[in-house]
C-alpha cells in the first residue's frame, strides 16, 4: 500500500517569492508567519515552562536547518490553493503556497515562495509540498518536494510538474528545480515492488511506483534525499545524477516485509524513510516511520557507510530498533540521539507525538550498540504531529509542531 506522510518543513522568510511559478499568494500566506505567538504548547493553561513558541502562524511546517550565519530556516508544506482538485472522499486541490521561511534576529520572513503545494480545499490541511530544507554554505540551499503518488501522477496536469524534485535556492530567495526524483523512481524503481492489480497475468511484471522525496542532508559533492515512497536512500551529484545508496525493507523486497499486526490488518507494510542525519561517527544514519498500521517498536534507525555497495537493508540489519513512526531524528554535541515520533499508540496515529533522547552506552565498542544499549529518555511529549527536530550547538533543541496544519503550525524552542 502506499504509504502517505503527514509532515511539510518549511523556514518562513517574508522576501518576495521567486521562481517558475511567479509570486502568488493568497491572503492567509500574505498574513504569513509572526513571532508573536501565544505560549499555548502543551496548551495555554498548562504550558510546558521550558518550552518557547518562537514562530507561529506557519502552513504545515516541515523541516528545521541552521543556516551558516545562525539563522533558523523552516520549510512549509503550504496550503494548496484553487486547483486543480482532487476529488474524492476529499477535495485536494494545488496552489503554489509552499515556502521556506527565515527566522534570524528575531523577524520571520518568508524566503522562498511559489513552491508547489497540494492540499485539502478549504482549509489547507494536510499538504503534499516542500519537505525539507538543507544548507551547505551560504551559497547552497536546497528543498525537497513531495508527491506520496506515482510519478504518473504528474502528467495529468501541468500545475504537478514540480512536485517530486528537489529544488536549489540563493540567499536571496531565487529558486529553481534540480533534480527529478520522482522520474528515477519511474525509471528504476528501487525497491522492486510489483503491482500485481494493475497487470494480471502480463508476462513482463508491472512496478508498482511511488515517490515522496522528503529528508535531506547537504554534503559534500551533493545531497542526500530519503524517497519515503520509494524506501530509498539517493545521492543526487552536482550533475544532477541519481544513485542509490540503499534501500529499505518493504514490500517488494525479498522476503517481503511483515508488518507486525494482527489481523484483520495488513500484514506486510513498508519502511517510508523519512530522515537522514550524519553521526557522530561519519556514517549515515536513516530513519523510518514504516507504513499503515504503524505498529509500536517497529519503526528502526539504519547505519549506512558511504562508499560501500548499495545494500538492501532488513529489519533484522537495523542499526537501533524499538521506536514507531520516526518522523525526524538528531544528533547533539555531545553525540546524544534525538528521535522524534510523529505519534504514539499501539497501531495507528491516534497518540500524541513525543521526543526521546538516546544517550549512548560509550563501554560498548561499535556505534550501533552504544545506542542500541543507550539509555532512552522521553524529554518531551504532548506533541501534535510533530515534523521536524534540531538539535542547536547551544543546547537548545527545536521542534516543527502542528505539522499538517495550515496557518497553525509553530515551531518550539526547548531551553536545555
Amino acid at each position: 500500500m502506499r504509504a502517505h506522510l503527514v509532515v511539510v518543513f518549511l523556514v518562513v522568510l517574508g522576501v518576495s517569492g521567486h521562481g517558475a511559478w511567479g509570486d502568488v499568494r493568497s491572503s492567509a500566506q500574505e498574513m504569513g508567519p509572526t513571532t508573536k505567538c501565544m505560549q499555548d504548547f502543551p496548551s495555554a493553561t498548562s504550558p510546558d515552562p521550558r518550552a518557547t513558541v518562537i514562530v507561529c502562524r506557519l502552513d504545515n511546517p516541515r523541516g528545521l536547518t541552521l543556516g551558516p550565519e545562525g539563522a533558523l530556516y523552516i520549510a512549509e508544506a503550504g496550503r494548496g490553493g484553487t486547483g486543480p482538485c482532487i476529488v474524492g472522499l476529499m477535495t485536494f486541490c494545488y496552489g503554489p503556497s509552499g515556502a521556506v521561511s527565515r527566522l534570524w534576529h528575531g523577524t520571520v520572513e518568508r524566503l522562498l515562495t511559489g513552491l508547489p503545494s497540494l492540499a485539502r480545499f478549504p482549509d489547507g490541511f494536510r499538504a503534499t509540498g516542500p519537505n525539507d530544507v538543507a544548507m551547505l554554505g551560504r551559497g547552497t540551499g536546497h528543498v525537497t518536494i513531495g508527491l506520496e503518488n506515482d510519478p504518473a501522477f504528474r502528467d495529468t496536469q501541468p500545475e504537478y510538474s514540480g512536485l517530486g524534485r528537489l529544488v536549489r535556492f540563493t540567499p536571496e530567495g531565487v529558486w529553481h528545480f534540480t533534480a527529478d526524483i520522482a522520474a528515477y523512481e519511474a525509471a528504476h524503481n528501487p525497491d522492486g515492488r510489483i503491482d500485481f492489480e494493475r497487470c494480471p497475468g502480463d508476462p513482463e511484471p508491472c512496478p508498482y511506483l511511488d515517490s515522496n522525496p522528503y529528508g535531506l542532508l547537504a554534503v559534500p559533492g551533493g545531497p542526500l534525499v530519503t524517497d519515503a515512497g520509494a524506501n530509498a536512500l539517493l545521492r543526487v551529484a552536482a550533475n544532477g545524477d541519481l544513485s542509490v545508496m540503499g534501500v529499505f525493507h518493504s514490500r517488494g523486497t525479498d522476503p517481503p516485509r511483515a508488518s507486525g499486526a494482527l489481523p484483520p490488518s495488513d500484514p506486510l507494510t513498508d519502511a517510508v524513510p523519512t530522515t537522514v542525519v550524519k553521526g557522530p561517527d561519519g556514517a549515515y544514519y536513516v530513519a523510518e516511520l514504516t507504513g499503515v498500521p504503524f505498529v509500536a517498536g517497529k519503526a528502526n534507525i539504519y547505519r549506512v557507510v558511504a562508499g560501500e555497495a548499495p545494500p538492501v537493508f532488513l529489519t533484522s540489519d537495523a542499526c537501533i530498533s524499538g521506536f514507531k513512526m520516526i518522523i525526524d531524528m538528531d544528533f547533539d554535541a555531545q553525540g546524544n540521539l534525538y528521535v522524534l515520533q510523529h505519534a504514539t499508540g499501539a497501531t495507528g496515529q491516534g497518540g500524541p507525538g513525543v521526543l526521546i533522547r538516546v544517550a549512548p552506552d560509550m563501554t560498548k565498542s561499535d556505534a550501533c550498540s552504544q545506542y542500541a544499549h543507550g539509555v532512552r529518555t522521553t524529554v518531551v511529549t504532548g506533541l501534535t504531529r510533530p515534523t521536524s527536530v534540531l538539535a542547536a550547538p547551544d543546547g537548545a533543541l527545536y521542534i516543527s509542531n502542528r505539522g499538517n496544519t495550515a496557518e497553525g503550525g509553530q515551531v518550539i524552542r526547548i531551553q536545555p
